[in-house]
């Protein structure tokens, strides 16, 4: 299957990724900033005005570039691994930590981005990346229903994955093994959440035993 929202062929794409991720690697000394573009672009001799024309929207459209990019490698790695044979759990699961594991980047690059991020002008931003990264996991877990299973599902791995990567950025563990566990229990908890509410869903149809007189 396709991966949803696949960039169209960019004739720029090498340089554009080499430009993003030079721009990674500046963001732990100056932030995810115009500062940080032009010292990229100056590392990778770029001719002048080539990084403007590249990332007209600055380090705001570097951001939104780095996490599509990740996102769709996720869905192309779910896809290799041929995970379609495994529990909806374990996909998810494999989903997410590929997603940060491989995808996810540097601790210090994420804070900064997260930074830019929190700002109320980039607030909108920051939630739509997160609905495109949710959907983008749920694609590569294989569930590709619009009903409204659709929305509360992504609500819920929105937050499973919204922790469980603030824990990602403060493990010290041996690798990132603490950030594994808690995804499992967040995952554990879905599932226990998803057991109750099929039960009470079960009540309204009219198998409830009648109470005696």
């Amino acid at each position: 299957m396709n991966a949803p929202n696949a960039p169209e062929n960019d004739p720029d794409a090498g340089l554009r990724d080499r430009l993003a991720d030079a721009v990674v690697a500046e963001s732990a000394f100056e932030g995810f900033s115009w500062a940080a573009l032009a010292a990229a672009a100056g590392k990778l001799v770029l001719p002048r005005g080539e990084a403007d024309r590249l990332f007209p929207g600055g380090p705001v459209q570097i951001l939104t570039y780095l996490s599509q990019r990740a996102d769709l490698r996720t869905v192309e790695d779910m896809e290799k691994a041929g995970v379609s044979a495994l529990k909806i759990r374990d996909r998810i699961r494999t989903a997410v930590r590929l997603r940060l594991e491989k995808h996810g980047g540097e601790h210090e690059s994420v804070r900064r981005a997260l930074s830019l991020l929190s700002l109320p002008l980039n607030a909108g931003l920051g939630l739509k990346l997160l609905y495109k990264t949710v959907a983008a996991l749920w694609y590569a877990a294989g569930a590709t229903s619009s009903d409204f299973n659709f929305y509360t599902k992504r609500a819920t791995l929105a937050g499973v994955y919204s922790s469980t990567l603030l824990y990602w950025l403060n493990d010290r563990s041996p690798g990132n093994e603490a950030t594994w566990g808690f995804l499992d229990r967040r995952i554990d908890d879905v599932m226990k959440f998803e057991k109750l509410k099929a039960r009470v869903s079960s009540w309204g149809t009219g198998k409830t035993r009648a109470r005696p007189v």
